[in-house]
């Protein structure tokens, strides 16, 4: 058990918000005995990281509340798959199938992959796949079979009720054309099955039917069993509602509709769930990363590079802060993860609950030793030649005799991503330095430096002489220079491992011959 004073003094962000729910929301889950957390899915195209993203945090939310509170918790998983296909997304197959079918609810869409009976039922099944490989507990639903089976009917019926008092917080925020044709009912069409945005002639409170005016055709339409949906920001507070939901956090651009939908769901009778609005993700141009075109990286992509406890501390850190997510991003978050994972052996437990690991976690972090870091391993993966686990794990038990495969499963399974990594996304961009005459006879130093050390030396001194012989070759003002132009020439790239430490592991006479081989 946590102590209550740690609980109460930590500011890491799930106990934070966690604390918030319980504070605003006290009265209503104390009277229903549990805590109802909503993350939102629009399958209008393949899930995304930022999906995961949701689910993550809002699984850290439900960690923090079972440490201050008794009361169950349960996480929906809502896929709005009844919304209609507007637009085509442009990674997918089939591009002529699915703008045959535009306009059309998900879950009526042919599935240009086909593979499942709908586009909305292959998205919603790779979102559960790609959720079940983190373990993640919760409970999925699709608004196609809540509208269609009844379960919003009684709520549909007390949005119709309150419909003039809907349509006057939402008209102000629409322009004069739309204003024209808003409604917040969509009929299903009968004849195309497309979602309709169409304006409203009559409405029958008492049979729960509206006639609308279908390009001046009528069509009368029950507002039941899944006939009509509702317009986005009436369906959000309409889903709370029905759902009786208590948190639910949702990107920045989804504020103003939080605004709108909190006012509509007080109107109906109800209280708005606790929030949480996080910054979005963008891609390596600082664009906002989006389903339909499948720019950033992929869950799937990420995973065969990093393990999923790097991706949800990625997730974990800074959510009010923009953050680019693209492929270069891995090495440096991996290496963050298991910087966490060292410094949490010599915490006390305030400190744990601040570390993003315990959340990444659920409090249980790992106990294994690091041997090097992720960058360091993809520098030995390089300069090794190394193109499998076998060989790589033999290449490092020749300096590190006592490691046995079984005790480090953390870093048995970083050598496997280091090599996958390595070939797709490094190797590609390797540029190496042809250093000039000067920068040779500087490198050649180096080499005679290194003919002066040997295995058995601490990487601290190793790193003394590599400083001493940059200053007396001309380096003495800029250092940093000096490394840049080892990194460039050996490893073709401005940046590399602290250069004491690579060579006690990688060898002294393997780093003379490898600076020897790039300067010829």
């Amino acid at each position: 058990m946590i102590e209550k004073d740690n609980l109460n003094k930590t500011s890491a962000w799930p106990f934070v918000e966690a604390k918030k729910l319980l504070r605003e929301r006290k009265s209503f889950i104390e009277k229903k005995g549990k805590i109802i957390l909503q993350t939102g899915y629009g399958p209008s195209g393949l899930p995304h990281i930022g999906t995961f993203g949701e689910v993550a945090r809002t699984s850290m939310m439900v960690n923090a509340l079972k440490e201050l509170s008794d009361l169950p918790t349960e996480i929906i998983t809502f896929s709005d798959d009844m919304d209609g296909l507007r637009k085509v997304p442009e990674n997918v197959p089939n591009q002529e199938l699915l703008i045959s079918n535009l306009h059309k609810p998900l879950t009526q869409v042919p599935d240009p992959f086909e593979k499942f009976n709908s586009f909305g039922e292959h998205n919603n099944e790779m979102l559960k796949d790609f959720l079940k490989k983190f373990n993640f507990k919760y409970n999925f639903k699709s608004s196609t079979d809540l509208y269609k089976s009844g379960v919003f009917n009684s709520t549909l019926k007390i949005i119709l009720e309150n419909y003039q008092e809907i349509m006057n917080i939402i008209l102000p925020t629409l322009g004069k054309e739309r204003q024209k044709t808003y409604s917040p009912f969509l009929p299903i069409c009968p004849e195309t099955g497309k979602v309709l945005e169409i304006p409203v002639l009559e409405i029958f409170k008492d049979k729960s039917k509206i006639i609308f005016d279908n390009n001046g055709k009528k069509l009368e339409a029950s507002i039941l069993d899944g006939q009509c949906k509702l317009q986005w920001k009436v369906d959000w507070a309409m889903r709370w509602y029905a759902l009786d939901i208590d948190f639910e956090m949702y990107g920045k651009d989804l504020i103003e509709s939080a605004i709108l939908s909190s006012r509509i769901i007080k109107l109906l009778g109800k209280t708005n769930p606790s929030g949480f609005a996080y910054e979005l993700f963008l891609d390596d141009k600082g664009e906002k990363i989006s389903k339909s075109k499948g720019n950033g990286i992929t869950i799937d992509q990420w995973l065969e590079y990093a393990s999923p406890e790097s991706l949800s501390l990625y997730m974990y850190q800074n959510p009010k802060r923009a953050k680019k997510l693209y492929k270069e991003i891995v090495p440096k978050t991996v290496d963050e993860y298991l910087d966490f994972i060292e410094k949490a052996k010599t915490q006390n437990e305030l400190q744990l609950l601040m570390n993003p690991v315990w959340h990444v976690h659920n409090g249980k972090i790992p106990k294994e030793e690091i041997i090097m870091s992720f960058s360091m391993l993809l520098n030995l993966v390089e300069t090794s030649n190394a193109d499998s686990k076998e060989l790589l794990w033999k290449f490092v038990k020749r300096y590190k005799e006592d490691i046995l495969e079984k005790n480090f499963p953390i870093f048995d399974c970083l050598i496997g991503y280091a090599i996958k990594y390595f070939n797709d996304v490094i190797k590609l961009k390797k540029n190496y330095k042809e250093p000039n005459n000067e920068e040779k006879i500087a490198l050649k130093s180096l080499i005679k430096t290194l003919d002066n050390c040997n295995d058995q030396m601490s990487p601290e001194d190793i790193q003394t002489l590599i400083y001493t012989t940059g200053k007396e070759n001309g380096y003495s003002e800029n250092l940093r220079d000096w490394f840049k132009l080892i990194y460039e020439v050996v490893f073709g790239d401005e940046n590399g491992p602290r250069m004491g430490f690579f060579i006690s592991f990688f060898g002294v006479n393997e780093t003379k011959e490898l600076i020897k081989e790039k300067i010829k």
